[in-house]
């Protein structure tokens, strides 16, 4: 199990610091939308490969930072019914999740995003508007980004199976009600 913690703790590592250089993507696409808006405002002219530009970080944002993501246990939740389990059950609703849910999804969207992520690089695929950008490098985009996941997916139910082995703490503590006192706050 200690092999399958550093494997877990690597991957860890890795989809924070991508989503930490991700980040600047969301920077990026704004001042991209920003100048490309003035331009158009101000000179009346515009670009769709600019537009394009934006819809490409965007992507970029939504498909690498999947695992980042499930690392900070951000993905959506019904909170109002899991408050009410403990940790345990939690833990295995998790891995149950991720077994039969997240892991097939996950690798089977992958799998079936190859052939056209090929078809698309072979075929040098531009984009249909006029002045767009070629295709494949955002398409290439889906199976890395479900790879992400996959990798944090597998990292997560190494650390729940070894919370629940008692091999560390809790790897998702239930959080705190936005509405309730912290304890130890002063009133």
């Amino acid at each position: 199990m200690r092999l399958l913690l550093a494997f877990s703790s690597a991957v860890d590592r890795f989809n924070d610091w991508v989503g930490r250089m991700v980040y600047w993507a969301i920077l990026v696409a704004v001042v991209i939308s920003a100048g490309n808006a003035s331009v158009r405002y101000i000179f009346h002219n515009s670009s769709n490969a600019w537009l394009e530009v934006q819809w490409y970080l965007f992507s970029a944002v939504f498909l690498l930072c999947a695992g980042y993501t499930l690392l900070r246990n951000e993905h959506i939740r019904i909170d109002v019914i899991v408050s009410r389990f403990s940790e345990r059950t939690l833990t295995w609703i998790d891995i149950i999740g991720t077994v039969l849910f997240l892991l097939p999804m996950a690798i089977g969207i992958m799998y079936l995003s190859l052939p056209a992520v090929v078809d698309s690089f072979v075929r040098n695929e531009m984009s249909s508007d006029a002045g767009g950008l070629i295709r494949w490098p955002v398409k290439v985009l889906i199976p890395i980004g479900f790879l992400f996941l996959i990798l944090q997916g597998l990292s997560e139910l190494i650390k729940r199976i070894a919370f629940l082995q008692g091999l560390i703490p809790n790897p998702a503590p239930k959080k705190q009600d936005a509405h309730s006192p912290v304890e130890g706050a002063a009133e």
